[in-house]
């Protein structure tokens, strides 16, 4: 007779390129200054694919492992939701870890709860409609686009705050 635990996937193993960026970071003898894996936007080009590929795995993992609700699906749409993907990524090197302990295992999964919570929190209402493929951007009138230029002179595109105004019908 098969163990029903015999039937349990394993968590997705970060792909080699970033074991290897991994295993460079924290050598002692390293002279790597690089940032941390799970920051995203300071990530080398030539880990970007194998990190999305990684998290999008994990995602699906997380998704067919725990999400029992709605809200506890990872929406397909969750590289277009940016803090999303920076917390998806800490999680993720954040299991890496937490599986050295029974403890500390534990604790992930206090983690993880406060990342759904704070994912439902991001996504709000269009959360709904992200979890069954209907991504849309970021809500018109909460369009960060709308903001003057900064001081240092970098400006906007032309007419954007307009064409946001528009679209929100005022």
């Amino acid at each position: 007779m098969t163990s029903p635990l015999s039937t349990f996937e394993p968590f997705p193993e970060p792909p080699a390129l970033i074991l290897e960026y991994l295993a460079e970071r924290s050598a002692e003898n390293s002279v790597v200054d690089s940032p941390a894996p799970w920051d995203l936007g300071a990530l080398p080009t030539k880990l970007i694919e194998p990190m999305s590929a990684w998290l999008d795995s994990v995602c699906r993992w997380l998704n067919g492992r725990y999400a029992w609700q709605p809200e506890e699906v990872i929406p397909p749409c969750w590289t277009k939701h940016e803090g999303l993907a920076y917390e998806i990524a800490a999680l993720a090197f954040a299991r890496e870890d937490a599986y050295a302990e029974a403890g500390s295992a534990v604790i992930w999964h206090e983690q993880y709860n406060r990342f759904l919570t704070r994912m439902n929190k991001f996504l709000g209402k269009a959360g709904d409609e992200c979890r069954v493929g209907r991504h849309e951007p970021r809500p018109v009138r909460f369009q960060l686009a709308a903001w003057p230029a900064s001081a240092d002179g970098d400006a906007c595109e032309p007419d954007r705050a307009k064409r946001v105004e528009e679209l929100a019908g005022r």
